[in-house]
């Protein structure tokens, strides 16, 4: 009987130590996997590090390019006599409509001619230039007016006259210019009927200053970032 004890209290002694050995590979194979999953993690956020990194770089040469761009356009036109506005974040160009054409017409005045003549030469001169061109996506003319008639009579109103301006650009008669054939593959007209109004500094519509031509440029990081943000969002 005393040996059947012993031999029983053997067993157990080695069934836990077993045991033991199982519950410590157990243990080991978990604190293992914590270590790569803890790798993986310092991976991923490194990756997305790197990204965020190289995002915001292409950001600050974005607004680099472009803040060095309008100031060379201010510079240029800073002794204008033409009725422009620059606007300093964008570097949009902003003309009032009566500069090109007559009240409530899409025909370019003789004067319109005139002031096209002095300004888009040396405009596509600088967008265009040496140091620009390899950064410019599209240049964009848009035509916008005041809320007076209806939204659809307005937009057909800006578009016409965005794109009288273009034809006339791009015309034959209209005298010759350096990189007036680059500039073809680049620009566009839109007419945005009065779905962006200017407003006084009391919050009211200006309509004199509404109605408006506009000359835009777009540099191909900022689509690319745009289509980051975009992705991003629908990620979202």
């Amino acid at each position: 009987m005393a040996r059947k004890r012993l031999e029983r209290s053997r067993e157990v002694k080695r069934f836990e130590e077993e045991g033991n050995h199982y519950w410590m590979s157990y243990s080991d194979l978990m604190s293992a996997l914590l270590l790569i999953f803890a790798l993986l993690l310092m991976v991923n956020m490194y990756g997305n590090q790197k990204e965020i990194e190289a995002k915001d770089q292409m950001i600050e040469e974005v607004i680099g390019v472009k803040t060095q761009l309008i100031e060379e356009l201010k510079k240029e036109f800073q002794d204008s006599n033409l009725q422009m506005q620059i606007d300093p974040k964008t570097g949009a160009i902003r003309f009032s409509s009566g500069v090109f054409f007559e009240y409530d017409s899409s025909r370019i005045s003789d004067d319109g001619r005139e002031n096209l003549e002095n300004f888009v030469p040396k405009y596509i001169n600088i967008l265009l230039s040496d140091y620009f061109k390899d950064h410019i996506s599209r240049i964009i003319i848009e035509g916008h007016t005041d809320k007076s008639g209806g939204y659809m009579y307005n937009l057909e109103l800006s578009q016409d006259r965005s794109f009288a301006v273009v034809n006339e650009i791009m015309g034959e008669s209209f005298p010759d210019f350096k990189h007036k054939s680059e500039m073809r593959d680049m620009v566009t007209s839109n007419g945005r009927s009065f779905s962006e109004p200017i407003y006084k500094e009391n919050g009211k519509v200006d309509s004199e200053k509404s109605r408006r031509v506009e000359f835009k440029f777009r540099l191909k990081d900022e689509e690319v970032i745009k289509k980051i943000q975009d992705l991003v969002k629908d990620s979202e």
